[in-house]
């Protein structure tokens, strides 16, 4: 799969060359490219914003040097073009599991007060928020929507990993334990030192019930 970010940070994006993610980018198993916006820009300065029509506070990007960015890494619109905005479809592991039927995907991440609305309808497939909150701007968006879908890659991760996980099974995860057997008084269940298997699968689908109807009961509802 390949995803290409278009941003004015391209800095912000540091943490995705680490971990796992950075592995599979080594490896070549998933390709992340991140775009500058600011370098379409067709101005003297590579102004990417400007003053909103009709007033108001802050600033709105400008059309031009996105949907320029756009045309070039998607000439043919072949990949899934999205606009990473507080007003989209909250992010789900559902649309994780949709957005691994496309090879190219392009997140755009906004700024400011938002971008140009002509830019959304010229070239935008669709807007993902990732939570009912604003933020300075799409980069953390578009860096949760890269993690999330670049685990379900084939080779990222181990498959037997993937599919214990919380909101992978519908619900979410038992609780884990490691060496030592007791911390601070604390002891690992007897269950998971006993070397049934059957009873530890049982002891693991029971807890991982009652976490969630006690935390998300609207999981069970689903």
């Amino acid at each position: 799969m390949k995803i290409t970010v278009l941003t004015l940070f391209p800095e912000m994006f540091a943490p995705l060359k680490e971990s796992i993610i950075g592995r599979a980018v080594g490896a070549g198993k998933l390709q992340i490219d991140i775009v500058n916006i600011r370098a379409f820009a067709e101005n003297k300065h590579s102004k990417c914003d400007d003053y909103p029509f009709g007033g108001g506070s802050g600033m709105v990007m400008m059309p031009q040097p996105i949907g320029s960015a756009i045309l070039t890494v998607d000439p043919e619109h072949r990949a899934r073009r999205i606009y990473l905005s507080p007003k989209g479809e909250t992010f789900r592991q559902s649309k994780v599991y949709e957005l691994l039927n496309y090879e190219h995907l392009v997140l755009l991440c906004g700024h400011y007060e938002g971008i140009d609305q002509r830019v959304i309808d010229l070239f935008i497939d669709e807007e993902i928020s990732v939570g009912d909150y604003v933020l300075t701007g799409g980069e953390l968006p578009a860096m949760v929507v890269c993690d999330c879908v670049a685990r379900y890659v084939e080779g990222v991760i181990s498959n037997g990993s993937l599919v214990d996980e919380s909101f992978a099974s519908g619900s979410l995860e038992y609780p884990q334990y490691t060496r030592p057997a007791e911390y601070m008084g604390l002891k690992v269940p007897e269950v998971l030192l006993s070397g049934d298997h059957k009873k530890i699968d049982e002891w693991r689908e029971n807890e991982s019930k009652k976490i969630t109807a006690l935390r998300r009961p609207d999981l069970l509802d689903k």
